[in-house]
């Protein structure tokens, strides 16, 4: 969570962005989450706290996002490439083991909004959302217009509740530990 999160709750403040570029074609100014992307997650209640670019490489893709889920200021991770059906697009499998409870309706809705917008090469686009360790994540293609379509219509309107979200049970226990309601016998097991 970020700092000014943590001073106002966890929904205070700037929503804190990790955004993962996942390409060995192109760079992180060329590549749909460079400038243009932070610049909108900016504009949009978002502070990108990381910005990465990665060669699309199984453990190096699960090795990043595991080290952005762990870090205190990142509320929500958003990536960009290797989702195709490419040989070297693994970004969905190297995430996936880390998603520990799915978001499955963003890939159904992503795709039909894709549908409408590109037609039927949405068909080779995959995409992924859930929560790793009370952190959002998000696998979108690296078409920038893919990125932003999924940013604008989807993400960032449900960004915060669902930051509160995956906070939530975390944020129940915090509250019960500071008032005193933790252990006071009326649900506990060993009794």
């Amino acid at each position: 969570m970020t700092e000014s999160n943590e001073e106002a709750g966890p929904i205070g403040g700037p929503i804190g962005t990790g955004l993962i570029t996942v390409a060995t074609n192109r760079s992180i100014d060329t590549g749909a989450a460079g400038g243009e992307i932070a610049t909108f997650l900016g504009e949009n209640g978002c502070e990108v706290v990381i910005q990465e670019h990665i060669d699309s490489d199984y453990d190096k893709v699960q090795s990043v996002v595991s080290r952005l889920v762990d870090r205190d200021d990142v509320d929500l991770i958003v990536t960009s490439g290797g989702t195709s059906i490419e040989p070297d697009d693994v970004t969905l499998e190297a995430v996936g083991p880390l998603i520990e409870k799915n978001l499955t309706a963003f890939s159904e809705l992503f795709t039909t909004l894709a549908y409408e917008k590109f037609g039927t090469q949405v068909i080779a686009a995959r995409a992924l959302a859930g929560v790793a360790e009370e952190v959002p994540v998000f696998c979108l293609p690296g078409n920038r217009d893919a990125v932003r379509l999924g940013l604008e219509e989807i993400i960032l309107p449900e960004a915060r509740h669902l930051v509160t979200l995956a906070h939530s049970e975390t944020t129940e226990e915090s509250t019960e530990m500071e008032t005193g309601a933790a252990g006071s016998g009326e649900n506990d097991v060993d009794e």
